[in-house]
């Protein structure tokens, strides 16, 4: 490998929180295969990003820098990329696998005459032959993956597949890159982006999660679960039978077809704990799982499990909460 480059993803000034995940996965690749690994922000006046990347253990960080990427387009993205590649030519190339990553980044892999393997959970490095991990039917199974042919691999990686807080610091210098870009040649216009509704949860950015699982048994419990999000400051999550039957709106849907969440605790009540579910979670630095049955597969993946009823455990819980916060 003759070096890694992680292509982070900002918007107006802000970061993905999925950026510095995917820049952990960089450096670490990159250690694991003795080469060097660099960063590069795309977008319109992003001095203060490179700037805070710089404070990072990287050989470079790559400005690009250009009016035509002050809003995402498919087409500008996908073209700064691959002049950006081109001039720093490393062997492999990580995004996070975000929906606008999901959009252009399979673009610029065509381009190279590679594939883009999406939603990485892990990548491996026998010698210098790289591999890569992904989960294949609904987390069933885990799929390893090899590119064949010359050029840059390509890769996305999955939220919560590996740690923000794990990224190492260091020095490094940043370099501008010029990219020619033909406001001719991008055929769609920015806009603002779509948003749901007004009430739409972004539960990606949140540090703590309870999510509520078929075990509360009817809509009319959910303020038991609601009570103990509240007085933790966490936000409230769901399986999919909460959200399918109504209880909780599907914004707030935790699994292989809701959001993969990936928080510092996740408290899992009344979740038996379904591959699905776990697909979406396992990301989460600690998990929690209070359950009735003790053979629940939830338990597998927890920290801390808690065997009993959910309906004495957790208003017992939430008084000792109050009691320690003095509310």
């Amino acid at each position: 490998m003759s070096g890694v480059l992680v292509i982070l993803e900002q918007r107006g000034g802000v970061w993905n929180r999925m950026s510095f995940e995917t820049l952990a996965a960089g450096q670490e690749i990159a250690a694991a295969t003795n080469v060097g690994c660099s960063a590069a922000v795309l977008g319109e006046g992003i001095d203060a990003l490179t700037s805070e990347l710089s404070s990072k253990k990287l050989e470079r960080v790559y400005a690009v820098d250009h009016p035509l990427l002050g809003g995402y387009t498919a087409d500008g993205f996908a073209a700064a990329s691959e002049a950006l590649i081109r001039q720093v030519s490393p062997s492999l190339v990580l995004f996070p696998h975000t929906y606008q990553v999901r959009d252009f980044a399979p673009k610029v892999a065509t381009r190279f005459g590679q594939v883009l393997v999406s939603d990485t959970i892990r990548m491996t490095a026998d010698g210098r032959q790289l591999g890569f991990v992904r989960l294949l039917f609904q987390g069933k199974l885990n799929g390893d993956v090899r590119v064949e042919g010359s050029g840059p691999r390509f890769a996305s990686l999955q939220a919560g597949s590996y740690r923000a807080d794990q990224v190492v610091e260091g020095n490094a210098t940043v370099e501008n890159i010029e990219v020619a870009l033909d406001g001719v040649a991008i055929r769609s216009k920015h806009q603002e982006p779509f948003r749901e509704s007004s009430r739409a949860v972004d539960l990606t950015a949140a540090e703590l999660i309870v999510s509520v699982g078929r075990g509360i048994r009817e809509k009319e419990n959910i303020p038991v679960v609601e009570e103990l999000a509240r007085v933790l400051g966490a936000e409230l999550a769901a399986s999919r039978p909460i959200c399918d039957n109504g209880w909780l709106p599907m914004e707030r849907q935790v699994g292989s077809s809701g959001q993969t969440v990936a928080p510092k605790m996740y408290l899992a009540v009344g979740i038996s704990g379904a591959i699905q579910h776990l697909v979406g979670m396992k990301g989460a630095k600690t998990i929690v799982a209070i359950n009735k049955d003790p053979n629940a597969p939830i338990f597998e993946v927890a920290d801390i499990g808690v065997v009993g009823d959910l309906f004495e455990i957790v208003p017992a819980l939430v008084e000792e909460i109050k009691k320690a916060k003095g509310l």
